[in-house]
């Protein structure tokens, strides 16, 4: 069975409803997915894993936020190299910036992105949570 990680941090509750929605999404695939706070994430093996999602709001200035997931970030990149990886996020402002900047550097490192990243104003809404799932999906096949 393949094993997925769905890891995140969240503040509001809304990038942990994406979260929810991904590991459901994969969860449908048949994969054996277990769903991490970042707090909880340290004793995760990522070279174990199938496929790993990864959720972080915006903050500040669109960027990922730096007390707890930046350097749990920082700490596994160098294991995401051709491993299959979903990228998810809400915003409050801007663009989405902080997804593109986060995107490009997964790809620059080799991660095999299975999609872009999903990034969500504000609170998720139906069509988000369906996006989501469908992120999962794409993560677990």
């Amino acid at each position: 069975m393949k094993k997925i990680a769905v890891i995140y941090w969240s503040g509001t509750g809304n990038t942990e409803l994406l979260a929810q929605a991904v590991a459901e999404g994969a969860q449908i695939e048949q994969a054996d997915v277990t769903l991490y706070t970042v707090e909880e994430a340290h004793a995760v093996d990522v070279d174990e894993l199938y496929g790993i999602a990864l959720g972080c709001p915006s903050m500040g200035a669109e960027e990922l936020e730096d007390a707890e997931f930046e350097p749990f970030f920082e700490s596994i990149k160098h294991q995401l190299k051709d491993k299959r990886l979903a990228l998810f996020g809400s915003y409050d402002w801007g663009v989405g910036e902080w997804m593109q900047t986060w995107q490009d550097e997964c790809e620059r490192i080799g991660a095999i992105l299975v999609d872009d990243g999903l990034i969500v104003h504000l609170t998720p809404q139906d069509a988000d949570l369906e996006n989501a799932h469908q992120l999962g999906q794409l993560l677990a096949q």
